[in-house]
């Protein structure tokens, strides 16, 4: 038997050498990055969209009678409307009645809970400094327990008519006596009180930066194209105010 015949592999079949498989790997790596880009770009405005839609339809839900809403963004120590998404934004909003009368903002703050961040929006009545209002935009609390912060009902009523002076308290359900306090959710005091203390952040970082009642910016109305979807400056979604939304 010749040499070529002992060193040979059973079958006949020729082993790939290190650097065809190095190379198999690699294309198969570039294709797998490629089809993920694909994915990514295909889907993100429709991501986008989604957001914002959600995101109005929280501005319509935390702030009761509203039907337009509009971007502030502070520029130069002056709350100034946007039409624009803006690099780094950090805005609120501002809801209207049917006449274009101010009613109140809608604040978005988030913090740590128990298991992750908290994204929270509230209306704000600056005439009466009322919470009127709380919605949670984005939380992983745990099944069960942390995620009654939205899908407890009597804890998301706390919030309704909530005074923010001094500050917002959370207190063992059953003892809330005061026209600041909160009543937690038993076995979820940790979500319940992460919820007040961003609430009360958010009051701290804008509050004292809001104009004068009286001296809210007023409604610019904006005409949307056909076919447009996610322009602030709109009035109220269709079913923002239904059930299960």
């Amino acid at each position: 038997m010749s040499d070529q015949e002992q060193q040979a592999p059973a079958g006949g079949a020729e082993e790939p050498s290190p650097n065809r498989l190095v190379g198999t790997l690699a294309v198969a790596g570039l294709i797998s990055g490629v089809i993920i880009i694909a994915v990514y770009l295909a889907t993100f405005n429709t991501i986008k969209e989604n957001k914002a839609r959600e995101l109005r339809e929280a501005v319509f839900r935390v702030l009761p009678g509203v039907a337009h809403m509009q971007k502030l963004l502070l520029k130069d120590g002056k709350l100034v409307v946007s039409h624009v998404e803006e690099k780094d934004e950090e805005p609120i909003y501002a809801g209207y009645d049917k006449e274009g009368n101010f009613i109140g903002y809608a604040i978005p703050s988030a913090g740590p809970g128990f298991q992750d961040t908290i994204s929270v929006l509230y209306g704000y009545r600056p005439k009466e400094r009322l919470v009127v209002g709380m919605w949670i935009l984005d939380s992983r609390e745990t099944p069960g327990l942390g995620d009654k912060i939205y899908k407890d009902a009597a804890f998301v009523a706390n919030f309704d008519r909530l005074e923010v002076d001094p500050k917002i308290v959370a207190v063992k359900k059953g003892t809330k006596s005061k026209p600041n306090e909160i009543d937690a959710i038993t076995g979820a005091t940790i979500s319940s009180k992460a919820v007040v203390r961003i609430i009360n952040e958010g009051n701290e970082r804008w509050l004292s930066k809001l104009p004068e009642p009286g001296s809210e910016p007023a409604f610019e109305k904006v005409e949307e194209k056909k076919g447009e979807k996610g322009k602030e400056g709109q009035e109220h979604p269709p079913g923002a105010n239904d059930e299960g939304l």
